[in-house]
């Protein structure tokens, strides 16, 4: 929002400056990219497509408007059956629409009620005026010129007296602004250096002769009208390059610039340009009945989330985008292990993206068969020659020396030879008596690819198969899909410099007893636990364990006790483990549809409560209504969905979860360890699930480390190791403490808790609570970053508040970023913490100025001054926090200086004994 007020200011005073104007983006197609047209504070959208939710998008900092046409309508219009056909003056056969006789009597009324109207009570507040001048087309005369202006100006009269809070973008209109600029927000015009001629169906540079003209009109409108002049320039989506530097030339004109493709359907280059975080992941459907089941899912969700990207499935039976890619995919991922499934058709399309310059990672196989003209799109040769025996290993790059040593593999060796003298093979071999080099991965021109059997191997121990990656999938991932190391990721593993510590607890064994000669119920045990370890907890119970409809109806009393006194701890957060703790959630639900009691019942699926037949409504909102009735207490209610038995949620379950406004976790599989040291056990963030997204849990639970709750019951302690291989090389996720109910009723397993938490809490970590965690999950998802002149603009929804910086760079300009707080070294990297969901992140040489190192809370309030920082925090542990750079300051709260130890790094470190500071203002006087 404070870019739409400045500029609505400035208009105000009749000053513009090209730093205070908002970033405009046009968007015709269906399907756009909302994530990332947040980025821009003006999105300008087609709203006959189905799905955009003005109301929902709309955030204080971005605005979707509504394009209209004034002078031309489509026949396939809601309203063109509507308008009487002696208004429908003549055909513009370049477009395929009717030219509209503004002088008809009735035309403003009839324009404002059944095109306006509509579109306002759906939410949309301004509108891009188009075909403003469409009239010239079949006025002639100045009489007939006259009449359809004054006609023009009377459709716009009227929609601004009708809804004069409208933001209204004219598109050219330069001979009616006279009577209507206090009627426009802004004014746009097409093709200042680069334009598309559509008679020759080719893109152009524009004359210096219509140039010339144009800036007249421009030179004029800014002179008299101080209005803002949008720029929208046409560049092939493949020549993104020229559409930065003409942007550039636009924006240094004075201009708000917009580069697009002649159709509008691609995200273009505005004042800022989107970093594409998106990649399309493309998958043999038949090869998994879920996609939490997937190779491409399970191998490769950490690293592409590590390196900021967001996975968008597309299953290879369905139709590709026959869009451009361009500025909304930072590349194509393409894991699918038959061979033969894809056909022309799919390399086909894949070497039209390439030709777009979106780079491809290819897994596996190419899916493309036998085909050696669909190899040669992509400077390989095929050989169906057979796989001769003298092959020796010739080259074998650093990428390939990840988790287990290269072996020659004859009988599974694609035949692939490389033949684009541009690419680097990362694993050769050779064959001296056919002299063939056979390339099964290298980075190429156009990408990557690394082929079967080369990406993960298998072997079995004594106890069970074991998987370990050749390739190291974050390196290659980096390099086939050039991923820019200076581009800020957004993370969601550290909080205010600190990594994130949560605990999570699912229902499972309320009712148990401990192994001890009192014999308490495991639940008693757990408020033993909690009231010991004071940090943010999200519980769970089963309400078919607990509840008096139940397996245990005559205990209940007495565990519904236990449970509120749980649920009344201020650091405990509401979750639900469901009603009948389904096993097998997609078994259940089709046992239930079938009824078929013969055979699979669904009863095989959940608990077995009497008269139970399974419901998604009863385990979802059913079990929340529960709690919220009978167990919370009156300032808490239910946040958390956790999911239970194989945890693989199906898209009904999820859009129930949604429906009852909840948050869902668990899945997932990173169990890394010393004697597990693969990559292979770390798991993504989570799966979409059609239209739903099923957060994963960062860590597993107690069951997997003690053999399926066989022993050692002791075993659990050994997520530590866990929590270390997350932490370095890299950090890859949080401490998540998430044991199931039962751990309490054993010694062994007891004692192993204990150490857990001690060590989690002898780490510098920031508490959070599940829900917090799955928020920054799903800010992740839809969070933009967008390079601006001086650095990048980051955008999210507030949730996630911080993003990842190389750990050496260009430092950050503390005094000419917004809402960046500050920063602090972790692994491999700089983690930056900003104070809202809306910041500047800007690089450059500049005094000194102090900041945030870190916290172990979160900011409520953030500003910087002059010389001062004006602060408030709010945590789940008493306050403690370092400032960075703070030599010759002083800090205060209540106007009462506040006393600080200063460690080895020249950090000041302040402790506070409440978790919530007041403000506190940092003063210096340098």
């Amino acid at each position: 929002m404070r870019y739409l007020i400045t500029l609505f200011l400035l208009i105000l005073t009749g000053v513009v400056h090209a730093k205070n104007l908002p970033a405009v983006a046009l968007f015709y197609a269906d399907q756009p990219p909302l994530d990332e047209l947040h980025a821009f504070d003006v999105a300008v959208i087609d709203p006959d497509h189905q799905g955009i939710d003005p109301n929902r998008y709309r955030r204080s900092n971005s605005e979707l408007f509504a394009y209209v046409s004034v002078g031309e309508v489509r026949a396939e219009k809601p309203y063109f059956s509507k308008i009487p056909k002696a208004w429908l003056l003549d055909q513009n056969k370049n477009w395929g629409s009717h030219v509209i006789d503004q002088s008809a009597a009735g035309w403003a009324d009839f324009f404002t009620n059944q095109v306006i109207t509509p579109l306002w009570q759906q939410g949309y507040r301004g509108f891009f005026l188009d075909t403003l001048d469409s009239y010239q087309l079949v006025a002639k005369t100045p009489e007939a010129r006259a009449r359809q202006e004054a006609g023009l100006i009377a459709a716009i009269q009227t929609v601004k007296k009708r809804y004069p809070q409208a933001k209204l973008i004219f598109n050219r209109g330069f001979e009616i602004l006279p009577q209507v600029h206090d009627a426009a927000w802004m004014v746009a015009a097409e093709s200042l250096y680069q334009g598309w001629d559509a008679q020759n169906s080719q893109y152009r540079a524009v004359s210096e002769a219509d140039r010339n003209w144009l800036l007249g009109q421009f030179k004029h409108i800014q002179s008299q009208y101080q209005l803002p002049i949008l720029v929208i320039d046409y560049v092939a989506p493949q020549q993104r390059e020229l559409a930065r530097k003409t942007a550039q030339q636009i924006k240094t004109a004075g201009f708000i610039p917009y580069v697009s493709n002649a159709e509008l359907n691609m995200l273009g280059v505005g004042l800022v340009e989107v970093m594409p975080r998106k990649v399309m992941v493309i998958y043999n459907p038949k090869e998994a009945r879920d996609l939490q089941y997937l190779d491409a899912q399970r191998y490769l969700g950490n690293s592409l989330a590590y390196l900021g990207l967001v996975a968008e499935y597309h299953p290879l039976d369905i139709p590709f985008p026959n869009t451009p890619l361009t500025g909304r995919y930072a590349g194509i991922v393409s894991w699918v292990n038959d061979e033969n499934v894809g056909g022309t058709r799919y390399a086909n399309w894949l070497q039209q993206q390439v030709k777009q310059n979106i780079p491809l990672a290819v897994l596996s196989s190419f899916g493309f068969g036998a085909n050696p003209t669909a190899y040669a799109q992509f400077g390989l040769e095929y050989t169906a020659e057979e796989i001769p025996n003298d092959l020796s290993i010739d080259h074998i790059d650093a990428m390939m020396k990840f988790e287990a040593p290269i072996q020659i593999k004859k009988n599974d060796l694609p035949a692939i030879i490389l033949k684009d003298a541009a690419s680097t093979p990362l694993l050769q071999m050779s064959s001296v008596s056919q002299k063939l080099k056979f390339t099964p991965a290298a980075i190429t021109s156009w990408g990557g690819y690394v082929l079967d059997p080369y990406v993960v191997t298998s072997f079995q121990t004594y106890k069970e198969e074991i998987n370990r990656f050749y390739i190291n999938p974050l390196t290659f991932l980096k390099a086939a899909l050039r991923i820019d190391s200076n581009i800020p990721v957004p993370d969601v593993t550290t909080e205010m410099g600190r990594r994130m510590l949560m605990v999570h607890i699912d229902g499972d064994g309320f009712v148990s007893k401990a192994e001890r000669p009192d014999a308490p119920y495991a639940g008693q045990v757990l408020l033993d636990v909690l009231k010991r370890y004071p940090i943010p907890t999200t519980m769970s119970v089963i309400e078919g364990e607990i509840g008096p409809q139940g397996l245990y109806p005559e205990q209940s009393a007495q565990l519904e006790s236990i449970a509120k006194q749980i649920f009344a701890l201020p650091w405990v957060e509401l979750a639900t483990h469901t009603y009948s703790h389904p096993f097998n959630w997609d078994k259940a639900e089709n046992a239930a549809n079938a009824r078929n009691e013969a055979t699979d019942t669904a009863e095989s699926y959940h608990l077995p409560i009497k008269g139970y037949t399974f419901n998604l409504d009863r385990e979802i909102q059913g079990s929340i209504d529960y709690i919220n009735q009978r167990l919370a207490p009156p300032n808490k209610h239910v946040k958390v969905l956790l999911w239970t038995g194989n945890t693989v949620s199906t898209p009904e379950a999820l859009q129930k979860a949604d429906q009852s406004q909840v948050l869902n976790m668990n899945g997932g599989n990173t169990l890394i360890t010393h004697s597990q040291n693969s990559w292979t056990l770390i798991s993504g963030l989570g799966v979409p699930k059609a239209g739903h997204y099923q957060v994963f849990a960062p860590h597993q639970n107690e069951n997997v480390y003690t053999n399926l709750w066989t022993g050692p019951f002791y075993g659990f302690e050994r997520v530590i190791e866990t929590y270390q291989l997350t932490e370095t090389p890299y950090r890859f996720k949080p401490i998540d403490i998430y044991y199931h109910l039962y751990n309490v009723t054993k010694t062994a397993s007891l004692k192993s808790l204990y150490k857990i938490y001690d060590w989690a809490l002898s780490q510098p970590v920031n508490p959070v609570y599940a829900s917090e965690y799955i928020q920054k999950v799903l800010d992740f998802n839809q969070y933009v970053v967008a390079k601006t002149a001086d650095g990048y603009r980051l955008r999210g929804d507030g949730n996630l508040r911080t993003v990842r910086l190389p750990e050496t760079g260009a430092p950050i300009d503390f005094a000419q970023s917004q809402d960046v707080a500050g920063v602090n070294s972790g692994p491999q990297a700089r983690y930056v913490a900003l104070s809202s969901g809306d910041a500047d992140l800007v690089f450059g040489h500049t005094p000194q100025q102090p900041y945030i190192a870190w916290a172990n809370g979160q900011l409520t309030q953030f500003q910087r001054q002059d010389r001062a920082l004006i602060f408030q925090l709010k945590g789940n542990q008493p306050l403690r926090f370092a400032l960075a750079q703070a030599s010759g300051c002083t800090l205060t709260q209540h106007q009462q200086p506040l006393t600080a130890s200063k460690d080895r790094s020249g950090l000041f470190i302040y402790q506070l004994s409440q978790h919530e500071s007041h403000t506190l203002r940092l003063n210096c006087n340098r």
